[in-house]
């Protein structure tokens, strides 16, 4: 039986652009929809731009254009690097709709009329200088529980500890650079806590993964909190039906973006929304989400929908975070990758396979190892799977007219290649990715195998067993197309250029039922270049930029300044990130008069930093000495090497450099407070 499927992907925020954490998410979507498709299965796949919230309004004003503006720029940006990927929406569209706007007030107006709006006045921080209350990411300061500094009105990036605004120590407005204060205001609150049993039920039924599920319930342990809904002017978003300055917060419309892409996509094609959305509609409904924001889609989310009148997922599918050699995206490492940027260097479909390889359907971080990508992009897909192609191709191009035989060599080992099909498949319908494309990569192996046993380059040189030359190709050839189809749903493009190469589509999941037997397929053109690695080295250099410092605002002065050196704030001077450093090695740079190339112990981490302190320091006298370097300062490649880094130094004319110290008690890693 058919089945009706629709699936999203988390709503991109229109502040930035894409990098490849996001694409573990939006390829994964694509591949699963993609093989939903290729099953014969109706399986639609939607997204938009989530567009509204304070970060546009600020940043449009920032940029001298209107939000409309700046949304339209990015989307079309997003847009653009998502195509780039094979990404195959059938619809993309925005938050600032007209769908949007009215699904967000009908659920509203529908939840406000069953008594699950309640009014409540509460106290914001507040800028005074700008006319605003602050969201608590606009606000930072130094954390209360350890002192760091620069840290968000929520929540401390050093020691993981959560707070109140207000507990924030020497706090300023992202926004004007002046100091908070708190002011009362009237919010509107969705009461989650009414859709208590509803949830639970929810989280129970198998919609979501099991450990999401179990994290999910310990918010159950008392009430629910009520969600804040509503949003203060100036606010670029939705006004709330019935108030004069309040605004839905961007939470609230942008998982309705899911409904209101949806609905465009409804509107303008052969599809029926009322189908998919109804509370008793027999379709699947399916969100794939990163697990950061699994609690606004298995808690607020479903709660808002039944709220609204309309049917709960089928399942949210949650994901992990990217790492890149098995650290953090870092933009001091050039690690932190745009998609343009890699695109700049590499093919997309390469990282389609390699994150095929490493996701499954848990939650569980995936790591981009550079060394390990290039090695296993071009063992698996231009060693193995390609070579099937390129090994068999050419004979049957030039010693048989382009002509496969009419015949099988060996039909019992291609149905080794048609009974894996169901594996493979549930692999498949499950997020088991990795495995399924270890299950592929067998079959490339037993197909690189067979060609080896039979030697079509020794059988091509007897005329006696010419004949044998194209069955086992034609063979080959059948066993590459096979394999293909397989990966047709994580590599498009590839599948595209083999299909040409075949003469033959390869557009559903029981084509390879039937071998390609007695017909004619294209002269063999490369499907694919090896990963060099002077094009991720490139890559890596192009997306290490200099630290850029945002300034924020500072207040007026009417006093007439004098000419002085350009000046930063304490918000500024708190992005430098300042830590003590062991110098463990030094050595002079050979055709630098003025160089010594530092190794340094950074906590655990070791750098190299070329530093002009040659003339005030002798190699030797420097070896464990403490330091104070800036770590997060963009790597400079220079003609010696890379250096990672700067040290602290003082010096005055005839003086000389002294290189700054801390007291002692002081350890390597230590953040400079």
């Amino acid at each position: 039986m058919t089945r009706k499927i629709l699936v999203t992907s988390a709503l991109p925020y229109a502040n930035g652009h894409i990098h490849l954490g996001h694409l573990v998410e939006y390829i994964q979507t694509d591949i699963w929809a993609r093989f939903q498709r290729m099953r014969g299965n109706t399986c639609y796949y939607v997204c938009a731009d989530d567009t509204h919230g304070t970060p546009i309004m600020l940043r449009a004003q920032q940029e001298n254009i209107t939000p409309e503006q700046l949304i339209a720029d990015m989307s079309e940006a997003h847009q653009r690097d998502f195509g780039a990927f094979n990404i195959a929406f059938d619809n993309y569209y925005t938050t600032h709709s007209d769908e949007n706007k009215a699904f967000a007030e009908g659920i509203y107006l529908q939840a406000k009329a069953d008594g699950h709006i309640e009014s409540r006045t509460i106290k914001q921080a507040y800028d005074a200088e700008a006319n605003m209350f602050l969201p608590d990411r606009f606000i930072k300061g130094e954390c209360p529980k350890c002192g760091a500094s620069d840290q968000y009105g929520d929540n401390c990036e050093a020691c993981g500890s959560t707070y109140e605004t207000t507990e924030l120590k020497n706090a300023v407005s992202v926004v004007s650079g002046s100091t908070p204060t708190e002011k009362e205001t009237e919010h509107l609150f969705f009461k989650v806590n009414d859709f208590k049993d509803f949830l639970s039920s929810f989280l129970e039924s198998g919609a979501v993964q099991k450990e999401i599920a179990n994290k999910m319930t310990e918010w159950f342990e008392t009430d629910l909190k009520a969600w804040d809904i509503s949003r203060d002017a100036p606010y670029w978003g939705f006004k709330i039906p019935e108030t004069e300055d309040k605004y839905f917060y961007v939470w609230l419309d942008a998982p309705i973006g899911y409904l209101a892409s949806f609905k465009n996509y409804c509107d303008n094609n052969d599809a029926s929304f009322e189908d998919f959305w109804n509370q008793d509609s027999e379709a699947e409904v399916y969100h794939f989400i990163g697990k950061d924001i699994a609690y606004f889609h298995t808690l607020f989310w479903p709660a808002l929908l039944n709220a609204g009148g309309y049917r709960s997922p089928t399942g949210v599918f949650c994901h992990g975070f990217l790492t890149v050699n098995g650290q953090k995206m870092s933009k001091s490492r050039g690690t932190f990758i745009q998609a343009s940027t890699y695109l700049n260097h590499l093919p997309a479909e390469p990282l389609r396979y390699y994150y095929a390889a490493k996701l499954n359907n848990t939650a569980e971080d995936i790591d981009l190892n550079l060394e390990d990508f290039q090695q296993r992009v071009n063992s698996d897909l231009v060693g193995k799977v390609v070579n099937i192609a390129s090994r068999c191709a050419g004979f049957i191009n030039k010693k048989f007219d382009n002509k496969l035989s009419a015949s099988l060599h060996d039909p019992q080992l291609y149905q080794q290649f048609i009974d894996a099909s169901e594996t493979i498949a549930n692999f498949y319908e499950q997020r088991k990715f990795s495995q399924a494309m270890r299950e592929i990569m067998k079959l490339a192996d037993a197909a690189n195998q067979y060609i080896d046993e039979q030697k079509p380059w020794v059988l091509a040189k007897d005329e006696n067993t010419l004949a044998s030359v194209q069955d086992v190709c034609t063979q080959g050839i059948n066993m590459f197309r096979a394999i293909i189809c397989y990966l047709t749903p994580v590599m498009p493009a590839l599948s595209a250029q083999s299909a040409t190469f075949l003469n033959q589509p390869i557009t559903r999941w029981e084509d390879l039922q039937t071998p390609l037997l007695d017909v004619s397929i294209a002269s063999f053109k490369p499907l694919l270049k090896r990963i060099e690695k002077d094009s991720i080295d490139a890559m890596l250099a192009e997306n290490t930029k200099p630290l850029e410092i945002a300034k924020t605002p500072t207040k007026k002065s009417n006093k007439k300044e004098k000419t002085a050196p350009s000046t930063i704030d304490i918000h500024d001077f708190s992005k430098i990130d300042l830590r003590v450093a062991e110098i463990i090695n030094a050595e002079s740079v050979e055709g630098a008069d003025k160089l010594l190339q530092l190794t340094l112990a950074v906590g655990d981490e070791k750098r190299t930093v070329f530093a002009g302190i040659k003339d005030a320091y002798q190699p030797n006298q420097l070896i464990g000495k403490l330091t104070v370097v800036v770590a997060n300062l963009a790597p400079r490649k220079m003609r010696f090497g890379l250096s990672e880094g700067m040290v602290l130094a003082a010096g005055s004319g005839d003086n000389g450099i002294f290189l700054l110290s801390p007291d002692s008690g002081a350890k390597s890693g230590m953040k400079i407070q």
